[in-house]
């Protein structure tokens, strides 16, 4: 297996200047931030079956993630490390933007949440490695795909789960995801480059060469009268998958 580059600086200083601007509005589900609130219930009941299918948990049990570490990656102000704290789990949140993680911190303090929050480069922060890693929309945003998902793959502890989410290089992504989404103010101006999509197929490569397994992607999809939800076969706009460490 070749061994996966962990040094390459992956953060855009303009891509987190752009979130930074937006962190006192993380947490208002009607702010600039909606459509993240919008899609987080979608992405954590991917989340959910696939610790219960990993670890073969209790579907019933209100804590499948205690006694196990969880660390997501690009966490923005916390919308996905709250709820996995919930669930049980040690959790770290690690972000680009200093600011955002001011406003994780002071949120989980106010809900009462144990949460360790750092802002900074994946790779230089020497966090050791975790039962389950998460990164949910934040590849694309990165200025080396190939080092960023070494480093989570390097984060990934053996038996572990990773789990992520991106918007896929598609022409309906183009024009719903980019063109449509940010002209309604349905995503804020500057959110999404499209060149900077990758494909289930391009992350698979990769993954793979850090030495990990991709499993099947499923959509998030988008239909009227249905809204965003779970899909086997619709990944035009955005995919959802699990990965494991390749085994030898």
């Amino acid at each position: 297996m070749a061994k996966a580059n962990v040094t390459n600086v992956t953060i855009r200083p303009e891509e987190a200047a752009h979130f930074s601007s937006l962190a006192r509005e993380w947490w208002n589900a009607k702010g600039p931030m909606a459509s993240l609130h919008q899609v987080n219930p979608v992405r954590l009941a991917f989340l959910r079956e696939a610790v219960d299918l990993h670890w073969g948990g209790d579907i019933r049990a209100a804590r499948p993630l205690a006694g196990k570490s969880a660390l997501d990656v690009g966490c923005g102000a916390g919308l996905v490390c709250e709820p996995m704290a919930r669930l049980g789990a040690n959790v770290t949140g690690v972000d680009a933007s200093v600011e955002n993680v001011g406003v994780a911190v002071a949120h989980a303090q106010a809900a009462g949440l144990d949460i360790r929050y750092l802002a900074g480069e994946l790779a230089h922060l020497d966090l050791g490695t975790f039962d389950l890693v998460t990164s949910f929309e934040v590849v694309e945003h990165v200025a080396d795909k190939r080092a960023f998902l070494g480093q989570i793959a390097a984060s990934l502890a053996p038996g572990g789960l990773l789990v992520m989410s991106t918007p896929n290089r598609t022409a309906a992504s183009r024009l719903l995801l980019v063109e449509a989404a940010e002209r309604v103010g349905y995503v804020p101006r500057g959110t999404h480059h499209w060149e900077d999509f990758v494909t289930p197929e391009e992350v698979g490569d990769l993954l793979a060469e850090a030495g990990m397994t991709m499993g099947t992607p499923r959509g998030i999809a988008w239909r009227p009268g249905k809204g965003l939800h779970l899909s086997d076969t619709d990944l035009s706009l955005n995919y959802i998958f699990t990965a494991t460490r390749a085994q030898a």
